[in-house]
């Protein structure tokens, strides 16, 4: 069963994601109403996924972010909340998120999302996947800023680069490519290191940001 962690200000909100995700088989094993809360929350109880909203008073999603990459702390993050702002979608996924949804999402949609993070993948919700190739598009993504150029991908590395921006893990890659799993870990740092990116939302706005994915 995967095991997560919410942290939103609103005990309304956090009472009915727990309700909707213990329907579904997924174990919400702490809370915490903001992100000072939610770091000790997450320290004690070792979740498989951290459900984090962005906007709460004090101490908010960003600086929680920014805290757990500094800890060293790498629970994949999943940023559930209600703003879908191209700018805050980026400034997430640069400080460390793997994947990004509004509260409008389904059960189904928010169940996926979280297995597709515990299984080692990402998931950035389509509607929001336009916002993102606009703002970069448009120049206001520096992600690729101070970076060395991007070393061209072999073909089964581009196959396996358009899986990870659907937010793919290792073992559904290797399914739907008819590949070993370790031979899939073995392309995915090949196209980290190729991208000089630290993880694989990094390596996937790079890959938006080159024109590789469209």
């Amino acid at each position: 069963m995967t095991r997560v962690v919410l942290v939103d200000d609103q005990t309304l909100v956090r009472h009915g994601i727990r309700s909707l995700l213990e329907i579904a088989n997924v174990e919400v094993v702490g809370e915490a109403d903001d992100g000072r809360a939610g770091l000790d929350v997450i320290a004690q109880c070792a979740p498989d996924v951290i459900l984090l909203d962005l906007r709460m008073p004090g101490y908010d999603g960003l600086w929680t972010l920014q805290q757990l990459r500094d800890l060293g702390i790498d629970t994949p993050v999943l940023v559930l909340t209600t703003f879908d702002d191209d700018t805050l979608v980026l400034e997430a996924l640069r400080a460390g998120a793997r994947g990004y949804l509004l509260k409008d999402v389904t059960v189904e949609q928010l169940t996926h999302a979280v297995q597709s993070l515990a299984d080692g993948g990402t998931f950035v919700a389509p509607s929001i996947t336009d916002r993102m190739l606009r703002a970069i598009r448009s120049g206001a993504s520096p992600e690729a800023e101070g970076l060395p150029p991007v070393q061209p991908l072999t073909a089964r590395e581009v196959e396996v680069l358009r899986l990870l921006a659907e937010g793919y893990s290792n073992r559904e890659i290797a399914g739907v490519l008819f590949l070993a799993e370790g031979t899939v870990k073995n392309h995915v740092s090949t196209i980290l290191d190729k991208f000089s990116a630290r993880d694989r939302t990094n390596a996937v706005l790079r890959a938006l940001h080159a024109g590789i994915l469209r």
